[in-house]
């Protein structure tokens, strides 16, 4: 489910109360944590935090006129998700991440290859997500980027 607002702020408006209060701290945990740089943009429906065209110029490849998306946030029919390429790209990351998820909630993940899954907002692991989020500089993504697009 994607929406056609133009802010986050807009796109919080919009959903149920207990998403709405969840979403909203999952936002704020990670505008909190992320790195510098990165900007909070809505990108493909989503809140999303990108590497601005200023500060990586080539964009995304699949659309150039793009910026470089680095995590976005979706409130979808069944769950919230959360959208990771930082942890679709370095497998040392997601393995952090997967080592530590159990340390912090009882349920058990549901996560793809960079898409973490929570159909109950009072299993997601705010402090971990912001650790999460925190875990990769601007600079490391573009690099880590650029060289698994090279392959």
């Amino acid at each position: 489910m994607q929406s056609n607002t133009t802010t986050p702020e807009e796109y919080l408006s919009e959903l149920p109360e207990d998403r709405k209060m969840a979403m909203t701290k999952l936002r704020n945990v990670i505008k909190d944590k992320l790195p510098k740089g990165f900007k909070e943009v809505m990108s493909y429906g989503m809140i999303g935090y990108v590497v601005p065209h200023e500060s990586y110029p080539s964009g995304y490849h699949c659309n150039p006129k793009l910026p470089l998306p680095f995590i976005n946030l979706g409130s979808q029919k069944n769950f919230i998700a959360i959208h990771h390429l930082g942890i679709y790209a370095d497998t040392s990351l997601s393995d952090w991440f997967v080592a530590e998820y159990p340390k912090h909630v009882k349920t058990k993940l549901d996560m793809g290859k960079g898409c973490i899954r929570f159909k109950k907002m009072d299993t997601i692991p705010f402090e971990l997500l912001g650790e999460l989020a925190s875990k990769m500089t601007m600079q490391e993504w573009i690099k880590r980027y650029e060289k698994n697009l090279k392959r």
